[in-house]
């Protein structure tokens, strides 16, 4: 899929979205860590011993860092559950583009010269020709944007699930608000990854949408 400079200015628009993610996550383990003390005294009453807050800061710092060395070959892999081909580019014209109600699939061959790639690599590098027309068309950029920023949510989330799962088993107590949260995290990574998925799969459509609205010679 996209692989401009574009991909880089568009995700650091979505980087305060990103930390506010981080920060969110953050404040949801210390109050499954401190459950006790927030039922007993309040939560304003566990926030006052800053040794508290020591755990939950080494787990985002070590999450955060981790996010980093995610490549996005492999965020993509979490998003669309493919270790091969795994974008949805890959299966622009033989899937997406014939079941999106917006592309009329004749004009679209004819665009493609009546030659549309039936490998995924193929599929990819002639999706990735037309984007490169129109990425920066006010709706294809919008939903560029929102795929990078549920890809990179996607990630975080599967190392949450990771990294703060196992700092619940030995922070988290009692055992019902352990697994309580444990199902919080996992209920985080579905919700967002099928999200993510689904606006990939937008992208990809919404470009081919661009690409058969604009008269063919």
């Amino acid at each position: 899929m996209a692989k401009s400079g574009g991909s880089k200015a568009l995700k650091e628009m979505n980087r305060w979205q990103i930390w506010l993610i981080i920060a969110t996550n953050a404040v949801v383990f210390y109050g499954a860590s401190q459950w006790d003390m927030i039922a007993i005294s309040g939560f304003w009453a566990a926030i006052t011993g800053a040794a508290n807050l020591l755990p939950v800061g080494l787990a985002v710092v070590v999450t955060t860092i981790a996010n980093g060395l995610l490549s996005s070959p492999m965020k993509d892999r979490l998003v669309f559950l493919r270790w091969r081909h795994a974008l949805p580019g890959h299966r622009a014209f033989s899937v997406h583009a014939k079941a999106d109600a917006r592309i009329d699939f004749v004009r679209l061959q004819r665009a493609c010269g009546n030659k549309i790639p039936t490998d995924p690599k193929g599929e990819n590098s002639l999706w990735y020709r037309f984007y490169l027309e129109f990425q920066n068309v006010p709706a294809v950029l919008q939903v560029h944007r929102d795929f990078l920023l549920l890809r990179d949510y996607t990630g975080l989330a599967a190392l949450f699930l990771i990294g703060l799962r196992i700092a619940a088993l030995f922070l988290v107590a009692p055992s019902k608000a352990c697994w309580i949260y444990l199902g919080i995290l996992l209920l985080q990574f579905a919700v967002v990854r099928h999200a993510a998925a689904t606006y990939g799969i937008r992208f990809v459509c919404t470009v081919l949408a661009q690409k058969v609205g604009k008269p063919t010679r």
